[in-house]
Parts: C-alpha cells; sequence; structure tokens
C-alpha cells in the first residue's frame, strides 16, 4: 500500500474558513463523484477507489495524507497532482 503527503501553505486561519474553497477545488478536479468526501468537524476525510485520506490544517498548512491501494497506488501521481492542484 503507497502512502502519500501532501502540504501545502494556506492563507486560511481556520477550516472553517477553507471548507468552501477546497470543496469546490476538490470537485473541480475529481467530478462525478469519484472522489467522496465527508466532514468531521476541521478533519476532511476523502475516499475512492483503494484510497482514503485526510486532510487538515496545522500551523498554516494544509496537509493531506492517504493511503492507496489498488486501483489508486497505480496512479499515485497522478491522484498526487490533482489534490495538489486542489
Amino acid at each position: 500500500m503507497a502512502q502519500l503527503e501532501i502540504v501545502h501553505p494556506t492563507v486560511h486561519a481556520s477550516m472553517a474558513a477553507a471548507r468552501p474553497s477546497l470543496d469546490a477545488a476538490l470537485q473541480k478536479q475529481f467530478p462525478g463523484g469519484m472522489l467522496k468526501r465527508t466532514w468531521e468537524g476541521d478533519v476532511l476525510n476523502l475516499s475512492g477507489p483503494g484510497a482514503s485520506g485526510t486532510i487538515v490544517l496545522d500551523a498554516g498548512r494544509l496537509i493531506g495524507r492517504a493511503s492507496l491501494g489498488p486501483p489508486a497506488s497505480m496512479m499515485a501521481s497522478t491522484i498526487e497532482e490533482k489534490v495538489g492542484a486542489a
């Protein structure tokens, strides 16, 4: 199982402030409901075919971590690119 970590600085002071733009950006990168998103407080949980992960805000950075199994592990670089762009 492949592990993925993406760290991206943000201007948002809270996840509540980041939530609308983060949701919109992920929807744009993963249209059609392929990536499921659920919020638990300030943690965004992500899941899709063979993948599960979270995005949290820590010290001015959005930190995404995911575990990728088949078939997602075969597309790790594409997933990293799309989540990073979002």
